[in-house]
């Protein structure tokens, strides 16, 4: 799962993206992990993994069900990650939202 936290004046929101080993159906948009960031974010480089940006989830960060203090592997870079968020920001009104709150 890929946690983008938002900054927002009614407080932080957090975004959560699933990452999938599974070929993305027809359909689907999904960016696929080169290696190079898998091995950044502790993942493994023996199988294709993709962020999907079709659906995600909503959180409030220190409230979080999905996330465990000081629980990730590592991080994507930057240079990687901006054009997913801008391609997910892109077509945010298309998405299906879970909120478990």
């Amino acid at each position: 799962m890929v946690g983008i936290r938002l900054k927002r004046s009614s407080g932080d929101a957090l975004v959560l993206l699933p990452i999938t080993s599974r070929a993305p159906p027809a359909g689907t948009t999904a960016v696929e992990i080169p290696d190079t960031e898998k091995r950044r974010a502790g993942l493994s480089t023996d199988i294709r993994l993709w962020i999907v940006l079709d659906e995600f989830n909503h959180d409030i960060p220190g409230q979080s069900w999905y996330l465990e203090p000081h629980s990730a592997l590592g991080s994507l870079s930057r240079a990687f990650l901006l054009p997913v968020m801008k391609q997910f920001v892109a077509m945010l009104g298309k998405k299906r939202q879970v909120n478990r709150l």
